[in-house]
């Protein structure tokens, strides 16, 4: 007997107002679907079968990486019969028994633990249908569990509660555990004619009228469990997600100067005695080493950053690998594919793109970078530029070890400058230097004395009449 697992996600979502479907607006950049699918996955169940719409290509989209089974509802006619969907592509149960998980595709902060939990006490008590519940507060539209004694008999929906009923704090998180000989059960729940649906919460009932084993046990929180039905429920589990991420890098050494301006995604990690400024957003899975220290207002996106890492205020940092005691920025944009090596430098609104930026190299200001390779204790001087484009491809330009490139220099590739060579200030560089070599690409500099005497008062006797 093994674990099944079921994603209801064929909701429409009229609630979001939006035409993209509801399971696929993202929270830190992901779809909420992901984030359901990935906490189903950590359990390691046979097999996962996620229920669509007819036009939810989205969906497979998102999970395209995934080994998943669809199962599409042609009707949106409610979760029971989204179940007996996909209860015909539970291909392992067709043939013996087993126990499915059910889990709604809008609870995006579900913890696997929580499942696991539920998975657990659901074959220790032999249960065969049991309901994570959790308490919840204040005003609310879930449905209540309800009891005979520690008995459960059945799950009221809000709308059908009496006023008594409504004063049931234990709810319905719309998560399921229950053995295959269940889902007979489906066949038995009738429509609600108010909404021409079949809800899965009627079934609770059914099968305790039956004399199976029901439970519903108190295993998760209010904020890990409520399903997202709004914009501002979207936003809420965000900066609640947000929250369970910072606590957990606090527990391990990380240090944030103001931790509710901060986004770190689940799947990024963060190095020991690092620290986090404000405004920061740590994208992706990118990685951060140890003892860095991260400015305000900076981007890092599915990036590496090695350790003893500065990063100053306002950089963006795309796809990129910075490595040990290197620095960058202020202002500075690093694009997909660039290398900056070991304690170099890269300086305020320098950009630089696909290249390689070797160890010590200096590129500290006001620079464009794209297509190089640059070596070891290189030079960059302020206003440099690789010209790689020339409007139909791409060229690459090599800089060798120690070259010392000045001030306002154009590099036109594909061209490459030798080991140890110097470039003049205002150069525009068209041909390979020697290593060693001198580059100087200037005109002669022409003086027209007393030129400005005849614009001090105001009129320009050089004007061409």
């Amino acid at each position: 007997m093994g674990l099944y697992t079921v994603i209801l996600a064929a909701g429409l979502g009229t609630r979001m107002k939006s035409s993209t479907p509801k399971v696929l607006h993202t929270i830190n950049g992901k779809p909420i679907i992901s984030y359901v699918f990935e906490a189903a996955r950590a359990l390691k169940p046979l097999q996962i079968v996620v229920v669509i719409g007819p036009e939810s290509n989205g969906i497979q989209e998102a999970l395209r990486d995934e080994r998943v089974t669809f199962a599409v509802q042609k009707e949106p006619k409610g979760t029971a019969d989204a179940l007996r969907t996909a209860s015909r592509k539970l291909v392992g149960l067709k043939t013996g028994k087993g126990t499915v998980l059910i889990l709604s595709g809008d609870t995006p902060l579900v913890n696997p633990l929580t499942l696991q939990q539920l998975v657990t006490v659901h074959k220790r008590k032999r249960e065969s249908l049991s309901v994570l519940s959790f308490i919840a507060g204040g005003d609310h539209a879930y449905g209540r569990i309800v009891r005979d004694g520690d008995n459960l008999t059945s799950i009221v929906e809000d709308k059908d509660a009496t006023e008594e009923q409504k004063t049931i704090s234990e709810v319905n998180s719309g998560i399921y555990a229950m053995e295959s000989s269940i889902l007979a059960l489906l066949r038995e729940v009738n429509m609600n004619r108010q909404k021409g649906e079949y809800y899965l919460t009627d079934i609770v009932g059914i099968a305790a009228r039956r004399g199976y084993r029901v439970g519903s046990h108190v295993l998760g929180y209010e904020t890990e469990l409520t399903g997202i039905n709004t914009r501002r429920e979207l936003c809420m589990a965000g900066l609640y997600l947000r929250d369970r991420i910072v606590s957990k890098w606090f527990d391990k050494g990380v240090s944030f100067i103001d931790p509710e301006s901060v986004m770190i995604d689940p799947d990024a990690t963060i190095g020991m005695d690092t620290v986090i400024y404000p405004n920061v957003f740590i994208e992706g899975k990118s990685m951060i080493g140890s003892n860095c220290k991260i400015y305000p207002n900076t981007r890092v996106i599915d990036s590496t950053i090695g350790d003893n890492v500065i990063i100053k205020d306002s950089s963006v940092i795309e796809s990129s690998n910075i490595q040990d005691r290197a620095e960058v920025g202020p202002f500075a944009h690093l694009r997909p594919g660039s290398i900056i090596g070991v304690s170099a430098k890269i300086g305020n609104f320098v950009e630089i793109k696909k290249s390689v930026i070797g160890n010590g190299t200096k590129a500290s200001h006001l620079s464009y970078l794209g297509d190089a390779e640059i070596g070891d204790h290189v030079n960059i001087g302020a206003g440099t530029i690789t010209c790689n484009y020339d409007g139909l491809n791409k060229y690459k330009t090599v800089i060798e070890e120690g070259v010392f490139v000045g001030s306002d220099t154009q590099l036109v590739a594909p061209v490459k400058v030798g080991k140890g060579a110097y470039i003049g200030a205002g150069s525009t560089i068209t041909k390979d230097v020697p290593p060693m070599a001198l580059a100087v690409s200037r005109t002669s500099q022409k003086n027209i004395e007393k030129w400005a005497e005849g614009k001090s008062d105001g009129k320009d006797k050089h004007k061409t009449k």
